[in-house]
């Protein structure tokens, strides 16, 4: 009896010891990513839900690499009734000497506030020969399939979803990219 009770207050003792894990663990971040050939075009294939993208069809980013090792950034997006949105900005890694997590700030008015917040754009997954990725945030409330090309072949994007569903994200709520036939293209 009196083991039983050492061992049960042993366990309750080392049980107060533990650090408690709050939340899930974040996602995992690729190891490192190499940010002159990360530039270039990005095709949003598909997205979770969030505000400021509500009304695009299309969206592309485009990154460049600038000399002070920021990313500048330029996001756009075609609505459904084929206007084009833009956001421009910059990215700045979140440790130095490290390019798999970045700070991400537009230059809008909002931004330009003391105390702005920066968004998180952790890159969960490049390809070898940066033609596809993930990208995500720590709350997995943001993903973003990328591509070079608008379009991928099933193989490629169910590959591109598996990762992302066992990195914990929904991809049964994600906005996918609209066809070119689906938009009232404006001249």
């Amino acid at each position: 009896m009196r083991r039983a009770l050492l061992a049960c207050c042993t366990a309750l003792a080392l049980a107060g010891c533990a650090t408690p894990q709050v939340g899930p663990m974040p996602p995992k971040t690729v190891e490192n990513v190499d940010l002159k050939r990360y530039q270039g075009k990005w095709y949003e294939l598909a997205r979770l839900p969030m505000f400021f993208q509500r009304d695009c069809a299309q969206s592309e980013a485009h990154y460049n690499l600038r000399a002070d090792g920021s990313v500048g950034v330029l996001n756009r997006c075609l609505t459904l009734d084929g206007k084009w949105q833009e956001a421009s900005g910059s990215a700045t890694p979140q440790e130095p000497g490290k390019t798999d997590k970045l700070w991400v700030q537009f230059d809008n008015w909002f931004m330009k506030l003391p105390g702005a917040p920066k968004g998180n754009y952790w890159v969960l997954y490049v390809s070898s020969d940066y033609q596809t990725a993930l990208v995500g945030n720590p709350d997995r409330k943001y993903l973003w399939l990328l591509s070079r090309t608008p379009t991928l072949p099933a193989v490629e994007r169910e590959s591109l979803l598996a990762k992302a569903r066992q990195q914990g994200y929904d991809t049964t709520r994600l906005v996918w990219r609209v066809s070119d036939r689906d938009i009232a293209r404006k001249p």
